[in-house]
């Protein structure tokens, strides 16, 4: 009797199925070397950059913010360090002892202000004056330099009665204005109050 061979099931002809019915894939190749240079550090630095873009827009959003509620109608003074940026512009130089300082800015076509208080010794208090181009000897006793509307702006009281002294300096060219009050009833611990002012219209060169 003659027997017809079996066929064998079309899934493992010519060695194209291991003996466990997995299929075998073909062997790995080596990527080229250039590949490798090329798509490796990509790899590694694109999402760096990502991490990098996000925390710049994430501190982009919070200063944002932080202006926001700074020059926001009816706003008064609160506490703000300002910026390094506003302290160049202004020429506000807050001495390092310094503490609870408090900042608000406004802006308007013609002109840009920085208000800005804070507690000194009197060593920092000689230092911020001769900066911003005074002395303490140049302070008049009794002076409020501000103005009623800039007082009422801020929220600033000087009719308490304290030891005031102030100051007013105005400046050539694009440098900004200062009006500077000083109180001096506590020799030791000095509060400075300054509205420095940029007015657009003698120009402006942040120097």
């Amino acid at each position: 009797m003659t027997t017809t061979p079996e066929r064998a099931p079309e899934h493992a002809q010519d060695g194209e199925a291991a003996d466990d019915g997995t299929a075998q894939l073909p062997p790995a190749r080596d990527l080229p070397r250039w590949v490798r240079w090329t798509v490796v550090p990509l790899l590694v630095l694109v999402p760096i950059g990502y991490v990098i873009i996000s925390a710049e827009q994430s501190r982009g959003d919070g200063d944002d913010e932080a202006a926001q509620a700074q020059t926001s109608p009816g706003h008064r003074i609160a506490d703000f360090y300002p910026t390094k940026l506003q302290r160049r512009i202004y020429q506000v130089p807050i001495p390092p002892m310094a503490h609870h300082v408090r900042s608000m800015e406004t802006n308007s076509w013609e002109t840009s202000e920085l208000y800005v208080e804070f507690t000194t010794t009197p060593g920092g208090l000689d230092t911020f004056l001769a900066q911003v181009g005074t002395s303490r000897a140049e302070l008049r006793d009794g002076q409020v330099a501000m103005s009623a509307a800039q007082c009422a702006l801020a929220g600033w009281d000087f009719s308490i009665p304290r030891q005031w002294g102030g100051a007013t300096l105005h400046q050539a060219g694009d440098k900004p204005d200062h009006d500077i009050t000083v109180s001096l009833s506590d020799p030791d611990w000095p509060r400075v109050y300054v509205v420095s002012t940029v007015n657009f219209q003698h120009g402006f060169s942040g120097g």
